[in-house]
Formats: C-alpha cells, sequence, structure tokens
C-alpha cells in the first residue's frame, strides 16, 4: 500500500479511502466486518462515513462501524476515521446545518455512535450559507480543545467556498481545512475549474467520491453485454450513459487494448491527478475492494494520459483560462 499526507498535514492516509455508504443498506453488518478487516489487511487504513449514511436508518452505517471498532484488537488505533455533519438527523430545528449547536450535538452523536472518543477529520457535508464562519471556526476548535476532533475537512465546497473558510481560519489563528471531498471522476471534471486550484493553493488534500461516476466508468457496456450489470442500469450511470455513451465506447476500448478493467484505470487516472489524496471506493463486497487496489500499480504514461483527455476532455483547464484568456 502506498501512503501520502493528508493535505498539508501530517497526517498519513492510505491512497485508496474505503467509503462505507453501503454498510446497511446494502452491505450488512458481517459482510461490512469482513471488508473493513479486509481493507486493513491490504494496508487501508482512511475510512470515511457520513451521520446521515444508513439512509431511511441515519446513523445505521457509524453504528455498524463502531461495532466493528468495539471488536478491539487495534481496530480503532490503526484507523483513521472521517466522518460528516450537516444532513438533517430528525425534524427538529437545528437538527442539522453547521450551527454552534448542531456541531456540538452531531459530534457528540457520532462519538456515541462509531464507539470512539475522537475523529480524525471532521468533515462538513455541504457548505452552511446561513451560519457565520467565525462561529463554524470556534466550535471547531472547541471540539479540538476538548479532543474531540483532530483535523477539519469539507466536502461539496466551491473554490470560493475553500477561500472564505481558510481565510477566516488564517485571521482566527487556526489550522482550518486540510481536505476537500469532491466528485471528481472523468466524467465529471467541473472542480478542475476552480475547486482543485484552491485546493492546491490553500494545501488541501482531495477525497474525489463517486470516481467511477455510479459505475459509468467501470465497464457498463461489457457488463450489460454479458448480463452482469447491477448498480450500473441505476442512479448516476444510467442517467448519463445514454448521453456520453460515444465517449464510454472509446474508453472501454482503451482499457481494453490495455487488458486492464476501466473501473481499475479510471482510479489510477484519479491517483495520477496531482491535487487528489485518495480517491474514495465503496465496494460491496471483497472481491470489490480487490479489484480496486489494482488501481495502485496501473501507471499512465503521458500519451495514456493525452488519449484519456481526447476521450473525456473535461472543461478545459483551470479558471479563467479555460473559458477565457
Amino acid at each position: 500500500m502506498e501512503y501520502t499526507h493528508l493535505g498539508r498535514s501530517g497526517l498519513s492516509v492510505s491512497r485508496l479511502c474505503l467509503g462505507t455508504m453501503n454498510f446497511g443498506p446494502v452491505t450488512s453488518q458481517p459482510d461490512a466486518d469482513v471488508i473493513m478487516d479486509h481493507a486493513h489487511a491490504c494496508g487501508i487504513n482512511f475510512f470515511d462515513t457520513a451521520n446521515v449514511y444508513g439512509w431511511d436508518d441515519k446513523g445505521l452505517t457509524e453504528r455498524i462501524i463502531g461495532d466493528w471498532f468495539a471488536r478491539g484488537d487495534g481496530r480503532r488505533e490503526r484507523t483513521v476515521l472521517a466522518t460528516k455533519l450537516y444532513g438533517d438527523m430528525g425534524t427538529w430545528p437545528n437538527d442539522g446545518k453547521l450551527s454552534a449547536l448542531n456541531i456540538r450535538r452531531a459530534c457528540d452523536a457520532s462519538l456515541a455512535r462509531l464507539k470512539t472518543d475522537y475523529i480524525d477529520l471532521y468533515q462538513m457535508h455541504h457548505i452552511d450559507r446561513a451560519t457565520p464562519w467565525d462561529e463554524i471556526w470556534e466550535a471547531m476548535a472547541v471540539l479540538r480543545q476538548q479532543g474531540k476532533i483532530l483535523y477539519v475537512g469539507s466536502s461539496n465546497f466551491a473554490g470560493w467556498h475553500i477561500a472564505q473558510g481558510q481565510e477566516a481560519a488564517r485571521r482566527r489563528g487556526q489550522l482550518g481545512l486540510v481536505a476537500e471531498q469532491s466528485i471528481y471522476n472523468l466524467v465529471e471534471r467541473t472542480v478542475e475549474l476552480e475547486v482543485l486550484p484552491a485546493a492546491q493553493a490553500y494545501g488541501l488534500g482531495v477525497i474525489p467520491w463517486s470516481p467511477l461516476h455510479g459505475g459509468l466508468l467501470g465497464g457498463i457496456l461489457r457488463k450489460q453485454a454479458d448480463g452482469t450489470a447491477s448498480r450500473s442500469n441505476a442512479g448516476r450511470a444510467a442517467d448519463s450513459l445514454e448521453i456520453h455513451r460515444g465517449a464510454i465506447e472509446q474508453w472501454e476500448a482503451f482499457c481494453d487494448e490495455r487488458g486492464e478493467a476501466p473501473g481499475d484505470v479510471a482510479l489510477a487516472w484519479l491517483l495520477h491527478q496531482p491535487a487528489v489524496t485518495a480517491p474514495i471506493v465503496g465496494p460491496r463486497t471483497v472481491d470489490q475492494l480487490d479489484g480496486a487496489l489494482r488501481a495502485l500499480d496501473i501507471t499512465l504514461d503521458e500519451a495514456a494520459l493525452a488519449r484519456i483527455d481526447e476521450i473525456f476532455p473535461g472543461p478545459g483547464g483551470t479558471a479563467p483560462e479555460a473559458y477565457a484568456w
């Protein structure tokens, strides 16, 4: 396993991050336990979750992870644990967003479900435009002083949100954000305009979610042809397939020429992007996790990267040159 620092922090994390959103709604507790144990056996130390995961049973995913931690044997100590807050956990006012009140309550509730006394990376799941940055940073500083969180991250922030947050933290003499979790893959490259440049300028590690665009980049045409498609038939992949069918045909042919699985090459491409710390892989089975590990061994030279850019051109670079001069 390869490791790198999370942004400008001194925290070492694996180049793949285990996403746990399937734990509970799709993957049972026993199967999730096996996947997490196998992730550790493979050297993956970076796990990502959120308080709302579990969907109809919000908090279920955190409870599954907490029960796994409770089994001991160094499971918690070997894990860099990231979770998130923002989404409404109830129907009353202050049950969500980023007020000082909810930050305090949400953190304590996550700690209880996760059966731990600290969170390594506490991430804001979305921007809260109604709460001032000084309030947010004061609340996060209290949690750090109490030892309940170590680092703060963002998710789904625009570039200027990152700049706002970092400048507010700087004024207060605080470390600020060390990571941004964004949707980023070959089909969805909008973050290259301003989010990635902002993250690099302020020293944030980028943690891409949906690296296969819901399965679209994981060999969807091949799977449909042989009858093995499942998740790829619905959601983000199904909505995008007809729009991007020509590019996907070229993509799968390119991967066939290399003798590699499309999903593995899509992950490898992300790992070649300078701002990326660790793509989030969300396996439903151990076999899927093992498949993702192959990406760490794939090297893409300049010619391969140029060919990929021809298939999925992205926004044309960073702003403003991507659309102006």
